[in-house]
């Protein structure tokens, strides 16, 4: 799928969270995927898409190389990351199993548009559609595992781009419909954030934490998915 960058008016928003319940269907989960890949990868409003973020970095001359790069993109998304959580923590959660949240699905954005900035960054075409697979699987850490197993796809230990390279397009779309299905799973899983509910300023920045914890974690997961491999000497 390619990316492109929507809604570059000066007073544009991130779009509203996908309304989605534990009742999702694979539709709602396939809709959220394309979503998270539409606005974090390609920008939307004043969030800066990925691509011309990674370039951003790449022509800093002030860091040493791309891995101080992709870590120094790592901070900042984290300290962003943690600024969204206190901030839409302030105004109230809808309770996590009912739906996903605006916050969380901002999150999650932020999240993806860190990981293709870090991927292209290290020289990867995040319009690939493989490539964007493997963004997804950032957000999942070793979910992405068991995904890619249920679809009958052996994997190793750890998850490399070549367990992908050979994925029939058709697989990949289902794939990236499991993830979606997970990550709403997963959105169930973190009713923590609810204390907003009973303590709003001390549940935002619990939200804030949780969710800066959970952007750095994104972030070191896709600088050693992405980053070339070390080659042998000899």
């Amino acid at each position: 799928m390619a990316i492109t960058r929507t809604g570059d008016g000066p007073d544009s928003q991130l779009p509203a969270s996908v309304a989605i319940t534990t009742q999702a269907t694979p539709r709602d989960a396939s809709r959220l995927v394309e979503r998270l890949l539409r606005y974090g990868l390609g920008g939307h409003g004043r969030l800066e898409g990925s691509r011309p973020l990674a370039a951003k970095y790449a022509a800093d001359a002030s860091f040493a190389d791309d891995d101080a790069r992709a870590k120094a993109l790592i901070r900042s998304h984290t300290l962003m990351n943690f600024g969204t959580g206190f901030i839409t923590g302030l105004g109230g959660l809808v309770t996590l199993p009912v739906a996903v949240p605006a916050a969380m699905t901002a999150s999650w954005m932020i999240h993806t548009r860190l990981s293709g900035a870090i991927a292209t960054l290290h020289g990867h075409d995040i319009d690939d559609d493989r490539v964007q697979t493997f963004v997804l699987f950032t957000l999942l850490g070793d979910s992405g595992k068991t995904v890619l197993r249920n679809a009958g796809i052996n994997v190793a230990n750890r998850i490399a781009l070549r367990s992908v390279e050979a994925i029939p397009g058709r697989l990949i779309t289902e794939i990236n419909r499991r993830v979606g299905m997970r990550l709403i799973t997963k959105a169930g899983e973190r009713g923590v954030v609810n204390l907003t509910k009973a303590v709003p300023v001390a549940g935002g920045i619990v939200g804030g934490g949780i969710d800066a914890l959970y952007c750095n974690a994104v972030g070191r997961r896709a600088h050693a998915l992405f980053k070339p491999e070390k080659r042998a000497a000899g």
